[in-house]
C-alpha cells in the first residue's frame, strides 16, 4: 500500500474530524429508505400540492386504503408527514418544508441526468 505524505494525512484528519458523527450519518440513510419506495414517494408528491385524507390518496393513485394507510404510518413515523383530525376525518400533509426541498432536489438531480 503506498504511502500518504504527510501533509495529506494532516488534511485526511481534519477532514474526518468534521463529519458528521456516525449516529446522524445512520440516522440519514434510514430517512433516504423512506424515499426508496414509489408508493411513498407518489405520495408525498399528492401531499406537496394539498392536505387530504386516505380516500383522496387511494383514489388516484389507485392503491388500496389500507395501502395508504400503511405507507402513511411509515411516512408519519419518519417524521415526512404529520396528520390532523377534523371531524372523523384525518388529513394527512408533509411535516414542514424540509420534505418538500428533498423531495424537489432529489427531482432536479433525476432530471439533469
Amino acid at each position: 500500500m503506498p504511502e500518504i505524505d504527510e501533509n495529506r494525512f494532516k488534511s485526511l484528519q481534519v477532514v474526518l474530524k468534521s463529519l458528521p458523527k456516525e449516529e446522524l450519518l445512520y440516522e440519514l440513510a434510514e430517512l433516504f429508505k423512506i424515499f426508496g419506495d414509489s408508493s411513498r414517494i407518489r405520495i408525498l408528491s399528492l401531499l406537496q400540492l394539498e392536505k387530504l385524507c386516505v380516500n383522496e390518496i387511494s383514489q388516484p393513485l389507485n392503491l388500496s386504503p389500507s395501502a395508504v394507510s400503511h405507507q402513511l404510518r411509515i411516512l408519519r413515523q419518519a417524521r415526512l408527514v404529520r396528520y390532523q383530525k377534523i371531524g372523523k376525518e384525518v388529513f394527512y400533509s408533509l411535516d414542514d418544508d424540509h420534505i418538500e426541498k428533498i423531495f424537489n432536489q432529489g427531482l432536479e438531480h433525476i432530471q439533469e441526468m
